[in-house]
């Protein structure tokens, strides 16, 4: 992505417990010393993440077991990674997982490719069988009725750490949805029944909290805002965009004064989202406030507060996500079908992720907002070349959540200039039925535009909050 000072989100919490089985460590002196220092090493790896990690040490019995628990329990850990250095029961494992709150990730990582069986004896043996452990730790983990998952693999294994760093960056995204604080401000856009969103839902699918505001809550903020401070937001405008001649000069002007309040607006709620909309009529202040989001929206959106218009919460939800897996997400729906080339076209008027912008972002200038009160500057871009995902949270009946994602490759092509957001994506097979597939996939008519393949992440991202996945991949899209 692009470089754009960033807000500094939450680190992952990571509580790491390795164990093996203590009535070897008379039997086999010199196996202790060296899984402990397998242990060492992969607390060191796990750092690597930009995980603050939690280390309860080595246990070797149940008693030890307990104490590890009650550390980790006490600390509040994103996730919990307990290190199979050999074989042990599970009775030193299950009270940590059970205690914590936090979900689970059991791996099994032996020293080497493969031992070395013409030399080895039974103690250089036992530092390659953590294996032996996993489905006893499976098993007790299912008859408790706690979830888990396994990466196997060996200690310097790459393939296994990637594997490994997809959990912990799962575990990440969902810490910043169960502490995170989502603005919605302002009303639905009226008629938009499939964008409505029961706050209550957010809790229970994610956890955190949505902070109900008011428009008023901005216009007292932008208010304040003084010449000087516009004056600088209009030279930042000016650094990051390209200005079309179709800018009005009051017009900007307006713009960055209510970029500047919509920051201390998301300051003072420390805000980690924002999703918005507000009618408004014969130009008075709260249309004007709505129809000067754009800026604002876009570039806090690039710092990794992701900012979604038409009071689209669910998106905003999306794009959250997105974001901390370091794809961006950009606010996207439908705009058209290129036939012709294969192409999907989407995009949105209104806020963009400027970060993963193909290049230097447009502020044009729009008399008319389609759809829309008001006037001002709009954001023109298209996201950068090359893999993408479309992401999104569909609502089933019950009200649980559930994650609509497909992977395509952004294309060069034409695009429209009318102040919007516009990308063409190739899904691999006819854009009609694609479209036709990811609509009865149950998804709203708004998602997220994210850079780079990360239905793997996602997956993991959905394990972790018990949400199910759908995937629109060509191989279905016809069916």
């Amino acid at each position: 992505m692009n470089d754009f000072p960033r807000i500094t989100p939450r680190r992952v919490k990571v509580g790491l417990v390795a164990g093996g089985l203590g009535a070897y460590w008379p039997q086999f002196p010199d196996l202790l010393p060296q899984l402990q220092r397998s242990a060492a090493r992969v607390s060191e790896r796990m750092r690597e993440f930009d995980a603050e990690v939690v280390d309860a040490g080595f246990i070797s019995d149940a008693e030890e077991g307990a104490a590890a628990a009650e550390k980790l329990r006490a600390a509040g850990c994103d996730l919990i990674v307990g290190f199979l250095t050999t074989y042990m029961t599970a009775t030193m494992l299950v009270p940590i997982a059970q205690r914590s709150g936090a979900p689970v990730l059991l791996i099994n990582l032996q020293p080497t490719e493969s031992m070395e069986h013409a030399t080895f004896d039974t103690g250089q043996w036992l530092a390659y069988c953590g294996a032996c452990p996993l489905p006893e730790m499976a098993n007790a983990f299912t008859r408790c009725g706690i979830p888990f998952r396994s990466v196997s693999g060996h200690l310097e294994d790459e393939r296994a750490w990637q594997r490994i760093g997809r959990w912990v960056r799962a575990a990440g995204v969902r810490a910043a949805l169960r502490h995170g604080r989502h603005g919605l401000m302002g009303h639905l856009y009226p008629g938009m029944l499939d964008v409505a969103t029961d706050l209550t839902l957010v809790s229970a699918n994610f956890g955190g909290h949505v902070e109900v505001l008011e428009f008023d809550d901005l216009r007292v903020r932008a208010e304040k805002v003084t010449d000087t401070e516009t004056a600088d937001r209009v030279g930042l405008a000016r650094e990051v965009f390209e200005l079309a001649d179709s800018v009005n000069e009051d017009d900007l002007a307006w713009a960055a004064r209510v970029s500047v309040g919509l920051d201390r607006l998301v300051e003072d709620f420390a805000l980690d989202s924002l999703a918005y909309y507000h009618r408004g009529l014969d130009g008075e202040i709260h249309e004007r406030l709505g129809a000067g989001m754009i800026l604002g929206a876009s570039l806090l959106t690039a710092r990794g507060v992701p900012a979604a218009g038409e009071y689209e919460l669910r998106t905003s939800l999306a794009m959250l996500i997105m974001d901390r897996l370091g794809g961006g997400g950009s606010f996207t729906e439908f705009q058209a079908l290129d036939f012709a080339r294969g192409h999907v076209e989407m995009g949105h008027d209104g806020p963009a992720h400027l970060a993963i912008s193909s290049r230097r972002p447009l502020l044009r200038g729009l008399g008319v907002y389609h759809g829309k009160r008001g006037w001002g500057v709009s954001v023109e871009f298209d996201v950068t070349r090359g893999p993408v995902t479309a992401f999104g949270l569909r609502q089933a009946r019950d009200g649980s959540y559930g994650f609509v994602v497909s992977e395509g490759e952004v294309v060069e092509g034409p695009l429209l200039q009318i102040g919007n957001t516009t990308s063409r994506v190739d899904f691999g097979c006819d854009p009609g039925e694609w479209t036709d597939a990811w609509s009865a996939s149950g998804i709203s008519h708004h998602w997220a535009l994210g850079t780079g393949h990360r239905l793997a992440d996602l997956r993991a991202v959905a394990d972790l909050l018990g949400a199910e996945v759908v995937h629109v991949f060509p191989a279905t899209a016809d069916r």
